[in-house]
């Protein structure tokens, strides 16, 4: 299986442990294996960078660049698709440790977004691990970023948002005054119209990734089906089918009526981040919170593979999918039927693993490294 869209070569400069690497890559999958703190997620969160936002670890750009280097760290990729070649470089080169720049094809880009016109990269990590357990923001982020795949402009609409809900926090410090009313006013306003038009990509989202599911769900699947929903006041009232004006009037309304309780606490304590997106296992009609702890791995892992399925089909462009110690806990049929879920995406997977014997179901469809101390050797294909 040749990917539709995959990475050729990648070059590292000062980027975590990796002081210098310039590798190619074949038209295949993508198995590093090696000893735990050899540089195998470090690679992969380098081509993480190749998306908006900081990357699979969500790391301050100060602390990317490898120990000890003062002009920042240095990330070019060749991305080949649909017959082109993409040149992309990210980093925080000339000293400017919080500044990341981008240039596609030898000019320079205005923002990270322009990313999203090239490729989608998606990445399942073992410190997701604990999504269904943890707070209900790394669940909300979990979301916005599978949003993102399939809506570029989610990404500007949430910060936007945050900014809004942050300057309605600071004026809710000030005495209240006239003025500050109107400004308040102002400032609620936007935030309802970015706030409604989140509650409508989120729901959209939640409902193409049920469609996906139930598609599947007769199938000879391993992976456990998720039912997913969308919990809060204006969720659901937009499942259901509240006009999205409404949903904006409403959300002003509660801005507005919340400001003496808001102002005590310090914070806007309603709106759509404050949402939870709830998860259950369906076949066993239970919250996945409850779930056991590998019961709760592989519905993560299922429901990652219908996200990239997803999409693939809304944006025509097979992901890269980035998936970190994705073998370690499932056994051989599992394991097997991965790769083949993978194939079916249709784009490069890179995959890691401290034992190349989890990979053996992959064959030639994979081209393998050994990753020791920040270096890259290639491995010769299993026979």
């Amino acid at each position: 299986m040749t990917p539709e869209s995959h990475l050729s070569a990648l070059k590292l400069t000062a980027f975590r442990n990796y002081a210098q690497l310039s590798v190619t890559f074949q038209p295949k999958h993508i198995v590093l294996t090696g000893p735990n703190g050899a540089g195998k997620t470090n690679l992969m969160e380098a081509v993480s960078f190749l998306s908006p936002g900081r990357g699979l670890r969500r790391a301050q750009l100060s602390d990317v660049a490898k120990a000890g280097t003062e002009n920042g760290f240095a990330i070019h990729a060749t991305l080949e698709r649909d017959g082109e070649s993409y040149a992309i470089g990210t980093g925080t080169a000339f000293g400017d440790a919080g500044q990341r720049r981008l240039r596609i094809n030898g000019t320079n880009a205005k923002t990270a977004d322009e990313l999203l016109d090239l490729c989608r990269i998606i990445w399942l990590t073992p410190s997701m691990d604990g999504l269904f357990t943890g707070p209900a923001s790394d669940r909300r982020r979990f979301l916005d970023r599978m949003v993102l795949a399939i809506d570029p402009a989610h990404g500007r609409r949430a910060a936007d948002y945050e900014k809004a809900m942050r300057q309605r926090n600071r004026l809710l410090d000030e005495p209240a005054t006239g003025q500050t009313d109107a400004w308040l006013a102002a400032t609620e306003t936007q935030l309802a119209a970015l706030g409604s038009a989140i509650i409508a990509a989120r729901q959209e989202l939640a409902g193409l990734l049920a469609g996906i599911i139930d598609a599947r769900r007769d199938g000879d699947d391993p992976f456990p089906t998720a039912t997913l929903a969308l919990v809060g006041t204006m969720e659901e009232a937009a499942r259901e089918g509240m006009a999205a004006g409404e949903i904006e009037d409403r959300l002003a309304a509660d801005y507005r009526d919340g400001r003496y309780r808001d102002r005590a606490a310090g914070r806007t304590l309603s709106g759509p981040h404050r949402a939870e997106f709830a998860i259950r296992h369906t076949e066993k009609d239970m919250e996945a919170a409850r779930c056991s702890t590998g019961e709760q791995k592989a519905l993560l892992v299922g429901l990652v593979l219908a996200h990239a399925s997803l999409t693939r089909t809304v944006s025509g462009m097979a992901p890269i999918m980035l998936l970190d110690e994705i073998a370690a806990h499932l056994d051989p049929a599992r394991r097997a039927a991965l790769f083949d879920r993978i194939d079916d995406v249709g784009g490069q997977a890179f995959m890691t693993g401290t034992d190349r014997a989890l990979f053996d179901a992959l064959a030639d469809r994979a081209q393998h490294f050994r990753v020791e101390n920040g270096a890259l050797a290639a491995e010769a294909d299993p026979t």
